[in-house]
């Protein structure tokens, strides 16, 4: 069992090798408090260098505390999590160096997601809740273009046209560009110039599938909050193999994720363990060349979030790839290998150096370039979120496997999700590029109707209702009509001159004669 000392909800970490006498835990552990978890963190060091494996191990550990947690599997190997590990030699021996008495091979309840829905749930939101701004940033527009897309936004808005998928955004461009004149009067000018750089930027997304990300059931952030009957807390993996190589899309994805549970989840103040712990990997993708008002919003975020019960923790190579403004709200730190063979490297390792509470037993800055893989300088929040001095540490190694998992294991998986039947199949229900093409049809049928016609024309068509008539009381050639009737049958039996006169008269009447 772990020691007495040992504290409850927190993750063993590992222990310390500097000053392990220093540490209340009388094995010299070094704990992430689960109190302090929404006080962010940061897991920074070198490729090759054990960042990975210790993702796993902090996520595995707010699992166990029964907080749900979502990451991103750039690599492929995160998704080991879902299947239980093996014990070997190697295994065993860093187990019993850091003194771990309870440690089990045991899986993490894990649900797989993908933005393109091969190897996880389909991941989807509308336009209209990704917004203007991130969108923007995901069709790398430049400023005019970001203009004529928030007018577009704007237009959608007051016509009361939902925009979900990108059809509907490529309709309503096409409505723009036909009443361009009154718009650019009414909302700002607009060019075709512009109109047709957003449509090229749609089409290059539609082709390297971002079409997908656009759509309904859009996801429910309470999915992402899940826990197990037996009190887990479930792991939300994000297969980003693919989608790492477009770097603008996965970032503005995580951050349009992060804005969501910023601006929808209640302010609930400092909780004995975080609601859920949020896990940037390749953290310098979402700064690069993100605009300064973007980089605020984050910070903002980062900083306000803590007080929603969210956990952020970054994952990158360099601590300074992540803001000062930022890495300032970062209380528990992970720091593995660097190694500082060019100016940037050793830049950095001066950096991280300055960002931990020194130890007098410790030259940091040394230390970093000379630490072995599963090795890290760590600091964390102590009580009353004092950090600690930053200490050497072995790294405790994950409970799960720390490799790939078979397609089978994961269709396995992904078979006993919870919410597959909720999110597997798309929904296409009537919006934007719907309404906008039946009023386009009804504009078409009124065009194509034919006029009305005026009695004259009436008159003159063949087989008009005018000429039926006088058929009828005038007759044909062939055949006698009304009028040659009455006029023969009134002949024969009005001989008197009262009578001719009533003749006369009625003709006179017909023809618009007078008596």
């Amino acid at each position: 069992m772990t020691d007495s000392a040992s504290p409850t909800n927190a993750i063993l970490l590992g222990k310390a090798v500097t000053t392990p006498d220093a540490l209340p835990d009388s094995h010299g552990h070094v704990y992430l408090q689960g109190r302090l978890g929404n006080r962010h963190g940061l897991v920074a060091g070198a490729t090759g260098t054990g960042k990975t494996v210790t993702l796993m191990t902090i996520a595995e550990g707010f699992s166990r505390m029964g907080v749900p947690v979502f990451l991103a599997d750039v690599k492929g190997d995160v998704a080991g999590l879902a299947v239980p590990g093996t014990l070997n030699d190697k295994l065993q021996a860093r187990i019993q160096d850091i003194g771990i008495g309870d440690y089990v091979n045991e899986a993490s309840p894990v649900v797989f997601w993908d933005l393109f829905g091969k190897n996880g749930h389909p991941v989807r939101t509308t336009v209209s809740e990704m917004g203007p701004t991130l969108l923007a940033r995901i069709l790398e527009l430049n400023d005019t273009q970001c203009g004529v897309l928030d007018i577009v936004f704007k237009l959608a808005d007051d016509r009361g046209l939902l925009l979900l998928d990108l059809e509907d955004l490529r309709a309503l461009l096409g409505l723009v560009a036909e009443e361009r004149k009154d718009i650019s009067t009414s909302y700002g000018l607009v060019s075709t110039q512009s109109i047709g750089a957003i449509q090229r930027a749609l089409l290059r997304l539609e082709q390297e599938g971002g079409e997908m990300f656009f759509g309904e059931p859009a996801l429910e952030l309470a999915d992402l909050m899940r826990t197990t009957t037996n009190g887990r807390g479930v792991v939300n993996v994000l297969a980003s193999e693919q989608l790492i190589l477009k770097p603008r899309l996965y970032s503005s994805f995580l951050l349009w994720l992060l804005s969501e549970l910023f601006e929808r989840l209640p302010e609930v103040g400092d909780l004995d363990k975080p609601k859920l712990v949020f896990v940037f990997d390749e953290a310098h993708l979402l700064f690069d060349d993100a605009p300064p008002a973007l980089q605020q919003r984050v910070e903002q975020v980062v900083r306000i979030i803590r007080s929603k019960g969210v956990g952020v923790y970054f994952c990158s190579q360099f601590p300074d790839d992540v803001p000062d403004d930022i890495l300032g709200q970062l209380g528990n730190r992970v720091q593995h290998a660097l190694r500082a063979f060019t100016p940037r490297d050793q830049k950095a390792v001066k950096t991280a150096a300055e960002t931990f509470v020194a130890n007098p037993k410790l030259d940091v800055a040394e230390a970093i370039s000379k630490l072995g893989t599963g090795e890290a300088l760590v600091s964390t929040l102590q009580d009353k979120g004092i950090p600690m001095p930053v200490e050497r540490t072995l790294i405790a190694p994950p409970r799960c496997r720390m490799g790939a998992i078979t397609g089978a294991e994961r269709a396995q998986v992904r078979a006993g999700s919870p919410v597959g039947a909720k999110y597997d199949t798309a929904i296409d229900r009537e919006s934007a590029a719907e309404m906008l093409a039946k009023k386009a049809e009804v504009a078409t049928a009124k065009a194509d109707a034919p006029a009305a016609k005026t009695r004259e024309q009436d008159d003159a068509e063949e087989g008009g209702f005018g000429q039926a008539v006088k058929d009828a009381v005038f007759g044909t050639k062939r055949r006698q009509g009304m009028v040659e009737t009455m006029a023969k049958q009134t002949a024969r039996t009005v001989g008197s001159q009262i009578g001719r006169q009533i003749l006369r008269g009625l003709l006179g009447g017909i023809f618009g004669g007078r008596r």
